[in-house]
Order: C-alpha cells, then structure tokens, then sequence
C-alpha cells in the first residue's frame, strides 16, 4: 500500500462553505490529488482536552460550536460515519508510545473537522476520527503525539492536522472590509517563514517559532490553531519535509495555507 501524506490544512472561518474563495476552491479539488483513504483521523484546534483523547463515535453528530453565521450554516450536517474499533487501536498506539489516551464514543465532529471535510470529501462516505490536542503542553509534545501514530499513513489512514496556518481573529474582524489579496506583511512574514522551514525540515527551529518566526504572537495569541500542524509534521515520520498545496489570505489577517507532509 502506497503511504499516504499528512496534511496541515487551514480551516478559517465556518461560512468558508457559503463563500466563494481560493481555499475554498483549494479543498473542493484536494480528495482528488490523493489515493483514496480507508479513514481520516483529523488533529483539530477545537477539541481540547488536558490529556491526549481519540473520539471514534460510531455516528458522530455535526457539532455547531460557532455563532453569529447565517442560517443556512446551521442546517448543513456532515454524515461521516466514526470507526470505534480504530479509535481503540490508535488509542492503543499512543499508550505504547507512553502518551496514555482517553477515547469518547460521544464526541460529535466539531468545524475544524467538518467544514474541510465536507469541502473535500462531500459525499461523508469515508470513517472519520477526531484525535484531541492539549493547548498547555506544546509543539515538543504534539510533534511526539504525531511520532506516536506514523504508522497510520502506511495503512490507508489519512491523518490531518487541522488548525490554521495564522489566526489572530481580532485583527481579522477588524480587516473585514478589506481586500482579500491587499498585503498584510505582518501576516505573510510569518507563513512564509513556515512554509520555509517546513520545506527544509527544519523541525527545531519550528519547534521554537514563538521564539524565532516572525510575528509569531501576533498572528498566534495561543497555540491552539498552529498545534495540529506539528501533530501532522510528526506523523509523518523522521526526517519528513512539508510543501505548500495551498497559499491564500481570508479576511485580511486569516493566511489559509496547506501543507503535505512525507
């Protein structure tokens, strides 16, 4: 079996299905850049948890955990079905890699999993997983979390991380009326000094980008949306080197790259 790439993938804004946009475009055309995957395992920025948890419902429901959008948003579901006895063995791999895993059969499939997915795999006919992140604990350990579950891509599994590639919302409300493709250098300094390292696989230097990228706090307050793209660089085994699929601005100060890795 041929091994799968990881991918970072920018989820931006929920109302990214409703509009008309480049990444939006990006992610209708990516299911058919890839081998079709026997599951997905999606890293996502908005499921959270103080230690490492795999949600593997067996019918996981499509979960709103944004407001303020039109209604229309509200009415879309995604039907992915879950695969619990993956879950258990995923699981499994991070407890022998010494990272001790909880795994739910209730979580539902939050929108940094479900808005993507349903953009480039409309049909929700491929299982779905959700693999937690932990916002206090780091890139070290989501890089080892990430080491922990390489097999996965060797295996049919499509591991995803999930997150954004800048993320400072405050300043994107703020950029709303302006111009998608005006400059924001602040912004661009920053991804495109990702994108740099990624290419080199130079994975220390990424693993201190609060201290070394260019306006690292500004386009990233926490660290919860930019966490999965370690989880996706580590899952792609040692030695492993990313490229840009995808570069694109949403809301002035929302960068919407992707990234494979392998």
């Amino acid at each position: 079996m041929t091994a799968l790439p990881t991918l970072f993938l920018s989820h931006g804004s929920p109302d990214i299905v409703l509009r008309e946009t480049p990444a939006r475009a990006f992610l209708e055309g990516l299911a058919g850049t890839l081998p079709r995957p026997r599951a997905i395992l999606v890293a996502t920025a908005h499921f959270l948890t103080a230690e490492p948890g795999v949600a593997a419902t067996r019918a996981p429901e499509t979960i709103y955990d944004f407001g303020g959008f039109p209604d229309e948003l509200y009415d879309m579901t995604y039907p992915a079905a879950g695969d619990p006895e993956l879950g258990h063995a995923i699981a499994a791999r991070l407890e022998a890699a010494g990272l001790p895993a909880r795994v739910s059969d209730r979580r539902g499939l939050d929108h940094g999993t479900w808005i993507p997915l349903r953009l480039a795999w409309p049909a929700a006919d491929v299982p779905v997983l959700q693999l937690a992140i932990q916002p206090r604990l780091g890139p070290d350990h989501h890089l080892a979390l990430g080491r922990a579950i390489e097999g996965l891509r060797h295996e049919g599994i499509l591991v995803v991380g999930s997150g954004a590639m800048t993320h400072n919302l405050r300043a994107a409300w703020s950029m709303m009326s302006v111009p998608a493709e005006t400059p924001v250098p602040w912004v661009d300094e920053f991804a495109d000094w990702i994108g740099e390292r990624v290419w080199d696989g130079a994975v220390d230097e990424l693993l201190a980008y609060r201290e070394r990228a260019p306006h690292a706090v500004e386009n990233h307050p926490t660290d919860e949306h930019l966490l999965p793209l370690f989880v996706a660089l580590g899952a792609a085994g040692e030695g492993a080197r990313g490229t840009v699929l995808h570069e694109s601005r949403d809301y002035g100060a929302l960068r919407m790259d992707a990234i494979a890795f392998s």
